[in-house]
């Protein structure tokens, strides 16, 4: 399982598609657009209160035999499970078999802080409990069927991040926890509990988990020019964290019913959706501009996927992929902006090649006295990586030997011998290369 946790952000650009084109159109003609440029296979559904208003797959559900994804293509959605989870459990808070007080020891003593952790703990990703996905060796252990006993034994292993209720860390044990305990209480199977409390209630038709699922995708990464197939994680393992299946439509339907009170009280929902430490209850919060969605994220594999609601308005939106190689959360925010009627423009995926020679050449750390950051240009495996001082470094798209870009910013670069010019939102800065 992969963390990924989303913040949907608004990049303002300049309008490049047909004014004739309805908002549903262009983003189909968007997502069309990355499909075409092999940087995005996938799903997405848009749902105005009771009513799936637009739905469209992109790309192959299996590439190597040529299947293209379709209506009834299921994908694995990653941590998007946790509000699968964490609606389960505040059912059983409302059918009083648990409080949100609970402590882990009822169940699980022999785990380090047990008799202080709590169930709104381990909801909420402060209870301190290490993530065990965050392991060196997850991705070689996570390729065999695992036992309970054995994920156990793997959690026990981790030492607490802090004291329970201390902060709060995102943490896949958690939920991996949350899961049993609702075998436990309920004498019955996680995917039966969520057969019964989620998908029947809410009315879903292609949710399920890989043992009982037909029509699934395979996940993918980019090359540079083709799609190569990632390695499988045995579903044994991600549990309440992240072993459901599902279509962009069945999560749309799942978050409305969740809002409607279908699957939990509306006490119940408040305090899921109450953000503390910056988590809300197996729920977080993604603004886009003025708006607040709640919803999550999830990556599992080379799966990754959103799902969000917008209380206000009764809207709620999924998007799956199944390969990338255009960013999840840039792809949202240009299919927001449009229905949002935004100003946005279509990313400029034209591409050079350039000699690593060369790109060696503009490694350096520049700066000027009007610009208030430094730059830092490094070489990795072919590419050159920017980094600002005190902010994320980032991949530059080479549009010439000269000329870089970082579309989703809207910002070009332009190298001279010993210099560097940034071009951003109409804005022009000269830099030298210090060293």
């Amino acid at each position: 399982m992969k963390k990924i946790i989303a913040v949907l952000f608004v990049a303002f650009s300049l309008n490049s598609f047909g004014q004739s084109e309805t908002k549903f159109e262009k983003i189909d003609s968007l997502l069309t657009y990355l499909a075409s440029n092999n940087k995005f296979m996938g799903s997405i559904a848009i749902q105005e209160s009771d009513k799936v208003v637009f739905e469209k797959n992109y790309g192959f559900a299996d590439v190597k035999n040529k299947i293209k994804a379709d209506a009834l293509t299921r994908y694995k959605i990653g941590s998007i499970t946790k509000m699968f989870t964490s609606a389960v459990i505040f059912q059983l808070v409302d059918e009083k078999k648990l409080t949100l007080d609970t402590k882990l020891s009822k169940f699980f003593p022999s785990i380090k802080n047990s008799e202080n952790i709590s169930i709104e703990n381990l909801l909420e990703h402060s209870s301190g409990i290490y993530s065990f996905t965050n392991d060196a060796d997850y991705k070689e252990y996570a390729k065999l069927p695992k036992t309970r006993a054995e994920l156990m034994k793997k959690i026990k292993a981790g030492n607490p991040v802090f004291e329970p209720g201390e902060s709060a860390e995102y943490s896949n044990s958690n939920f991996v926890l949350l899961g049993w305990i609702i075998e436990d209480l309920t004498k019955k199977t996680y995917a039966e509990n969520i057969k019964s409390r989620i998908i029947q209630k809410a009315g879903l038709k292609n949710t399920g988990f890989a043992s009982e699922i037909k029509n699934e995708a395979i996940s993918y990464h980019s090359n540079g020019k083709t799609w190569e197939q990632a390695e499988k994680e045995d579903m044994s393992i991600p549990g309440g964290a992240g072993a459901i299946l599902s279509n962009a439509s069945d999560l749309t339907k799942f978050i409305n019913a969740l809002y409607s009170g279908k699957l939990i009280s509306q006490p119940s929902l408040l305090a899921m959706t109450t953000t503390e430490k910056g988590y809300g209850k197996g729920i977080l919060t993604m603004p886009f501009g003025e708006r607040k969605f709640f919803g999550h994220t999830g990556g599992i594999e080379d799966f990754t996927s959103t799902l969000g609601y917008y209380p206000k308005e009764k809207f709620s939106i999924a998007l799956l992929d199944n390969g990338q190689a255009y960013g999840m959360n840039d792809i949202m925010i240009g299919v927001l902006s449009i229905y949002y009627k935004m100003p946005y423009r279509f990313p400029n995926l034209q591409s050079a090649n350039v000699d690593i020679a060369i790109l060696k050449k503009y490694e350096g750390t520049y700066g000027a006295a009007n610009f208030p950051l430094k730059i830092s240009i490094t070489e990795e495996n072919g590419v050159l990586i920017c980094q600002a001082t005190g902010q994320e470094s980032f991949p530059l798209n080479p549009l010439s030997e000269t000329k870089f870009n970082f579309d989703p910013a809207g910002l070009e670069l332009v190298f001279s011998p010993n210099a560097m010019t940034i071009l951003q939102g109409g804005q022009e800065f000269k830099l030298t290369k210090e060293n």
